[in-house]
């Protein structure tokens, strides 16, 4: 642990283990800032330092910037120190290659995120705007050290990005999917804003898994038990191998997750003829649903569908979960209710003609962004006025 002193009565510290801050201490700062962020909670971080999952050995060194008063965490935001970019979903792999023919070193470099979690979500956590200030010049101090040759701060929102462009960040957008409940009272309540084609596609997946005989097992993280994790795991890894990659989460991982936040996990298994075939974990806050790990040990049509998306937006509807977050990437959520987000994220880039080249390709990429979102929009599912003819 290394400590710095600041004016006034703060105290900037680098901290290299969450632990040493606690659980009691992380989740007040949380309770103070007011974030319900699953994963963000301690127990959640804890779980994949624990775990060996986000470790030293992995490429995460934790370095979490922290702003003390006396005894008391005012301010904090979580990071790491990375010798390489997995597990971000964020790309910069070509400005590393850009360093490496420069014969510039990009790594160590400094990620504000949590490890292999695409989620939007409050990377600067703060109980004040005072101690939000300090936390933006102590990071902004981190960031001149010299250190590093770049910090990056993931799927923040937009007002953050702003308060670190302020502060010298560049500023970066991408599109998630993401599904918004308008008080729905069921799921053909849902359908029915839709328009005919994408209403009878959605109708016409749903009943070839009926047909087949799937049943779907809806459980409480309360209700996990190790054989559910063990075959979760299973196709887990699955389709990390179908993708011709490694998985970054191992089983000690998600059993932490089962033993100390149930509260925040809800699992779907599929089964067919009484035996489980696919499953899906979803992680929840009172007000949001974040689909987050899916596989199977038989391909079945549509049966990612039903398990991942339509089995969530059930879930959404019947307790009226306002948001359903479907994860990075893929545009054939937009054909199933999903709507194109704007992501968005901060960049310090040290060396001064790389920033300059960077920004120059970030101006380009924003414009093509939100000509994309553009497309994006005119290919919703959605109509706006649903007549009873097309039924």
């Amino acid at each position: 642990m290394k400590c710095v002193s600041t004016d006034r009565h703060y105290r900037m510290r680098v901290i290299t283990s969450l632990s040493d801050i606690g659980k009691e201490v992380w989740n007040r700062l949380l309770l103070a800032a007011k974030c319900d962020d699953p994963f963000l909670q301690y127990a959640f971080l804890d779980a994949l330092h624990q775990s060996g999952s986000a470790t030293p050995e992995t490429g995460w060194q934790e370095q979490h910037l922290t702003i003390w008063d006396g005894q008391e965490l005012v301010a904090a935001c979580l990071m790491y120190s990375k010798s390489h970019s997995y597990g971000e979903y964020v790309f910069d792999w070509a400005w590393a290659r850009a360093y490496q023919q420069h014969q510039l070193p990009y790594y160590p470099k400094l990620l504000s995120a949590v490890p292999f979690s695409p989620i939007p979500g409050p990377r600067l956590l703060a109980t004040d705007e005072p101690a939000l200030h300090m936390l933006l010049a102590a990071l902004r101090q981190l960031c001149e050290s010299g250190n590093y040759s770049s910090c990056h701060a993931l799927f923040l929102p937009e007002a953050q990005q702003a308060a670190l462009a302020q502060a010298g960040f560049l500023c970066r957008q991408g599109i998630q999917f993401h599904w918004k409940n308008q008080d729905y009272q069921s799921f053909d309540n849902f359908l029915l804003t839709l328009d005919k084609k994408r209403r009878k596609n959605i109708r016409s997946e749903r009943k070839k898994v009926q047909e087949r005989g799937f049943q779907f097992q809806h459980l409480k993280g309360s209700e996990l038990q190790e054989a559910h994790w063990l075959f979760f795991k299973r196709c887990y890894d699955l389709t990390y191998r179908n993708h011709h990659s490694s998985p970054y989460l191992n089983l000690d991982f998600f059993l932490r997750l089962g033993a100390e936040i149930p509260a925040a996990l809800h699992m779907v298994i599929a089964s067919l003829e009484g035996q489980p075939v696919a499953a899906a974990l979803f992680l929840r806050s009172e007000h949001r649903l974040y689909g987050r790990y899916w596989g199977c040990v038989e391909d079945h049509p549509c049966l990612h569908f039903e398990t991942a998306y339509y089995q969530g937006l059930d879930l959404c509807i019947r307790e009226g979960i306002q948001w359903f977050e479907g994860g990075a990437q893929g545009e054939h959520k937009l054909a199933r209710g999903f709507q194109p987000e704007t992501t968005y994220s901060a960049h310090y880039i040290h060396h001064p003609g790389f920033r300059d080249a960077i920004q120059d390709f970030l101006n380009r990429e924003e414009i093509e962004m939100q000509e994309y979102r553009q497309v994006l929009l005119q290919h919703q599912a959605y109509r706006h006025f649903p007549s009873q003819e097309e039924e």
